[in-house]
């Protein structure tokens, strides 16, 4: 199923729904698919789109740190948690303080 939605969301790129939510959705799927290089991509794009899309940097971080850049997820988490805020969406800054929380407590040689 995620291999289906990926092709046909690729459709979609460079078309007029080209969009933050459009790469937001791929970048979702190829993570769930087990591709976080992919979805890092796909977040960034959105983010590049849509700077103040809160779930985008949530989920970008999460695709870095499976992706194993704790440092560059720690970045996209802090970054996110200030723009949650901005955007009154403190559910999302709430859990992006949790994950930041856990990834500043790993051990600095699971950097790689």
């Amino acid at each position: 199923m995620t291999t289906t939605l990926i092709a046909n969301l690729e459709k979609l790129l460079g078309g007029p729904r080209d969009g933050a939510l459009l790469r937001y959705s791929l970048g979702n799927e190829y993570l769930k698919a087990g591709h976080s290089e992919q979805a890092v991509i796909h977040l960034r794009a959105a983010l590049a789109r849509d700077p103040g899309y809160s779930a985008a940097w949530k989920l970008l971080g999460k695709a870095l740190s499976e992706a194993g850049q704790p440092g560059e997820a720690l970045a996209a988490y802090e970054q996110g948690i200030v723009v949650a805020e901005t955007r009154g969406d403190l559910q999302a800054a709430r859990e992006m303080t949790v994950f930041a929380r856990r990834l500043r407590r790993q051990p600095p040689a699971a950097e790689r």
